[in-house]
């Protein structure tokens, strides 16, 4: 079947980072998408781990990956831990195959020993340069005779491995920016393999396409310029067997940071790290890389990563640069806690809660019961999963700190009266407590209500800022609350 033919079934897309530091915003949009696309035309999700950087690449890194593909619920169909037919899927544990394909290669005449060393590839790039002609490799080694390789092992060389380019302009119809040429001056001899035998990228990445029958590749644009070196190379493992097909290729836009440079690891927002840290949603976050480079159309731009692989088209990404706007993921993020069920919200915030010590490792029985109560509380005002300890901890404390700062003139007549009319007051709910101390404050004393229950938050949350007063103080109970309004006047006396 021709590849431009594969539909459905027949076609399988791959995620393939490298386990070196910690996964990034960027890496996983990438995974998004091929997921989604996957997930669309009823296609398979390869994830794929290429590790064949041993200075650089880590067993931490590695785990940090499969954690997160996790986590954000991006689930694959090969892959580490699920196996596959076309395993293994480390390419640390894939050498014999490189080995064998590069026998291949050389055989049929695709390769050649380069014995250039930096400084002099270096010297002839800067001259190239000064005679304005297009640095890069210049073929010095391309056609070397047995004597001069002699010569150059005699002498202590070791050699790097170059495929040798056919010398001719590449033209393919991208999938996301349709027709893209580079002319071949720009595309020089590549090296596949280092002078201590390992094996590059320029090698193992289109193997593992080959063998691995993937038909459509979905990346990140700085890889554009490695298509041309990919397309040759295709056509040389088809001529020796390995390969069938040559798959489409599908550059997604930059997504850019900070001073409108591309995004990078090294950006303080781009760790996916902290968005899980600081209480992102996994959907809110995949809402919101989906938007970097993609339109569910008809200006709908809340949806979940099950709507969006439904709808999910190559069509519909757009080429241009996308830029990372923190302020609208952590708003997206916000829409996300107010949609989802409270008893959803209640299980994602238990962690936190957990690390911050507002509740134990696990949770006693009352402190679910006051969570429960709480969390419609503040679910219309979270933006963050990390800002609810803070806001809700006073209703598991026996007591509050107050720092006197936050006391305002007249504060100590406002809680006196406050406490002398609660004390006689059944029943006790929320209702009670504000018509109760409305009719006393505002209506009977004439007080503002920011002056009248602004002491009274202070007294009973410690804050200025809290969930509904009167609400909070059905949760804590009439002792609760009159213990710390008597707390609080003794402090002020």
């Amino acid at each position: 079947m021709n590849i431009k033919e594969r539909q459905g079934s027949d076609i399988r897309v791959r995620f393939c980072p490298s386990p070196t530091g910690n996964p990034h915003v960027g890496m996983i949009r990438t995974a998004l998408f091929n997921w989604a696309f996957a997930r669309h035309v009823g296609g398979t999700f390869v994830f794929r781990i290429e590790d064949t950087d041993a200075a650089r690449d880590s067993q931490e890194s590695y785990q940090a990956l499969l954690d997160a593909l996790s986590w954000l619920g991006l689930d694959w169909d090969e892959g580490p831990v699920v196996g596959g037919d076309y395993g293994p899927y480390r390419q640390s544990e894939r050498g014999d195959i490189y080995a064998r394909v590069m026998s291949q290669l050389t055989e049929a005449g695709y390769t050649y020993p380069c014995y250039c060393s930096a400084e002099e590839l270096d010297a002839r790039r800067e001259i190239a340069m000064k005679e304005k002609r297009t640095p890069g490799y210049d073929g010095q080694c391309r056609s070397l005779s047995q004597d001069q390789i002699d010569a150059y092992e005699a002498d202590g060389r070791s050699a790097v491995i170059r495929f040798r380019m056919p010398g001719t302009d590449f033209t393919w119809n991208d999938l996301v920016r349709g027709e893209v040429t580079f002319k071949a001056e720009h595309v020089p001899d590549f090296v596949l393999v280092r002078a201590n035998g390992d094996p590059l990228y320029t090698l193992v990445n289109p193997v593992d396409d080959a063998l691995m029958k993937i038909t459509h590749v979905l990346r990140g644009e700085d890889l554009l310029s490695s298509t041309p070196r990919q397309l040759a190379l295709f056509a040389a493992l088809e001529e020796i067997g390995v390969a069938s097909y040559t798959p489409l290729y599908g550059h997604l836009p930059y997504v850019m940071g900070e001073g409108n440079k591309k995004l990078s690891k090294r950006d303080p927002g781009s760790a996916l790290s902290m968005y899980r840290e600081e209480g992102y949603l996994p959907q809110a976050l995949l809402n919101y890389l989906a938007l970097l480079g993609w339109s569910m159309g008809n200006d709908v731009e809340f949806f979940s990563p099950q709507e969006m692989a439904a709808a999910f088209t190559l069509e519909r990404v757009n080429p241009n640069p996308a830029r990372f706007d923190l302020k609208k993921c952590t708003a997206i993020n916000g829409d996300w806690i107010r949609h989802i069920a409270q008893q959803e919200l209640t299980g994602h915030l238990i962690p936190f809660l957990e690390g911050a010590g507002v509740v134990t490792a696990p949770p006693t029985q009352e402190q679910l019961k006051t969570l429960n109560l709480a969390v419609p509380l503040i679910q219309e005002r979270l933006d963050k999963l990390s800002t609810a300890p803070e806001l809700i901890s006073f209703l598991f404390k026996d007591v509050v700190a107050i720092d006197p700062a936050l006391w305002s003139d007249g504060a100590l007549d406002v809680l006196m009266e406050s406490a002398s009319v609660l004390e006689g007051l059944e029943p006790w709910n929320h209702d009670s407590i504000q018509n109760l101390l409305k009719a006393t404050l505002v209506d009977g004393l004439g007080i503002k209500p920011k002056f009248a229950f602004g002491p009274i938050r202070t007294a009973i949350t410690g804050h200025k800022i809290s969930p509904p007063l009167f609400e909070s103080m059905e949760i804590l109970g009439k002792e609760i609350c009159l213990g710390r309004l008597s707390a609080a006047i003794e402090s002020l006396k």
